[in-house]
């Protein structure tokens, strides 16, 4: 069933937050067409190695840009807003995103009012730092310090640190994403389209659930704790002889089971058979178990872990993440007819039907204005010398 196939996605888009919405929804088959500034394009364009060897295809582009067409257009420019319409028009655009700052959304001609009169049951979605009344620039490791999370994050003792992924970014474009779907079936149902106004800080601040219950309705500090939690223990990193493994005893029933392997009965103490116990002396407590880990390989305690269904695992490098057998055969790809080049991409949430019907394989992310030619001329009706106008004068 081609559920999202006739659905179009028109995106003023750049950096990672909305590139990587519009990513997924490419994944769910929409058609999606990026609108990128004719000279300055996607700074992300330009970030990584230049794998290709050539201009604006560097590598952390190709990360979540597959599956999408490229135009370049002047929004700036009158003539550039008249062709814009146009494509509103002519393509019969589903949804329209943009994070652009606020102030440009009329002088741009891309605000709600303009393109709900272009086709009235628009989906309009914006995508802010701060909120649609903020013309504050937003990047990731500044939404991560003002949030709190950056505070969260690291060695007790140590410096706030960032997290390993821009969870500002990503999880912004998941809770865009559920928005959206949520606008479709409203339309659906009604008829009627939406305006989205989602705000990156407010997306961040959601995930600190825990955080800020018990500080504010119960007066606790929570903040950075290294690889322990605040509730339950033993739940660390432990040495093994051959790297480190991830522990988790989430209960006293499964410490017990510990506690009942050889290697570990000297930990079999009244004052640990209850987990109030244990994270009342934890750093003792940790430092007994790694005094026993150390001596077995990791291969060796997931084993005996995982017989006694205590959660554990090995930490991974990215590489072996790739190979796990629950991943592998997840991993999507894309293949460059230009260079032949094939990339391997991060495998979806789940597994859509579009996904699957095409064997996990997504055009290559496009090149800066790829789709010009096609899109202008064979859908618009442009001629091949109107185009060359356009583009002397900087509008496309």
């Amino acid at each position: 069933m081609k559920l999202f196939q006739n659905l179009t996605v028109l995106a003023l888009e750049q950096a990672t937050v909305l590139p990587y919405l519009t990513y997924r929804l490419a994944q769910d088959g929409m058609h999606v067409v990026r609108l990128e500034h004719p000279v300055y394009g996607d700074p992300n364009r330009m970030i990584g190695e230049n794998v290709l060897s050539e201009e604006r295809m560097n590598a952390y582009y190709l990360c979540i840009n597959a599956g999408k067409k490229d135009l370049t257009l002047n929004l700036a420019e009158k003539e550039g807003q008249k062709i814009f319409q146009a494509l509103v028009r002519e393509l019969k655009v589903d949804i329209f995103a943009t994070n652009q700052l606020p102030r440009n959304y009329e002088k741009l001609g891309i605000d709600y009012e303009t393109l709900k009169s272009l086709r009235s049951d628009i989906i309009w979605l914006g995508v802010t730092g701060f909120g649609p009344d903020s013309n504050e620039a937003a990047y990731d490791p500044i939404l991560q310090a003002r949030s709190g999370l950056m505070n969260l994050t690291g060695e007790g003792s140590g410096d706030p640190q960032v997290l390993g992924i821009p969870l500002p970014d990503m999880g912004t474009s998941e809770h865009a994403y559920g928005l959206v779907m949520k606008a479709l079936f409203k339309r659906q149902a009604t008829g009627e389209g939406s305006r989205i106004d989602i705000a990156m800080f407010e997306s961040t601040v959601s995930w600190l659930t825990v955080p800020i219950t018990l500080t504010d309705s119960f007066g606790k500090t929570i903040t950075r704790r290294g690889n322990t939690h605040e509730f339950f223990c033993p739940v660390s990193v432990y040495q093994t002889s051959n790297g480190y493994v991830y522990l988790a005893v989430g209960n006293d029933r499964q410490w017990k089971s510990m506690i009942s392997q050889e290697m570990f009965k000297s930990l079999d103490k009244p004052e640990y058979e209850k987990n109030a116990g244990r994270i009342g002396d934890v750093a003792n407590l940790n430092a007994a178990i790694n005094a026993v880990t150390r001596k077995y390989t990791s291969e060796e305690l997931i084993d005996l872990f995982t017989a006694i269904t205590v959660p554990v695992s090995k930490i991974n490098t990215v590489r072996e993440v790739i190979s796990d057998p629950l991943v592998a055969n997840k991993l999507l790809h894309a293949h460059d007819p230009v260079s032949g080049t094939r990339i391997t991409l991060a495998p979806p949430p789940n597994m859509t039907p579009f996904l699957t019907a095409s064997q996990q394989q997504l055009s290559f992310p496009p090149r800066f204005g790829e789709n010009n030619r096609q899109i202008y001329g064979e859908m618009l009706g442009y001629s091949d010398d109107e185009l060359a106008r356009l583009k002397e004068k900087g509008i496309i």
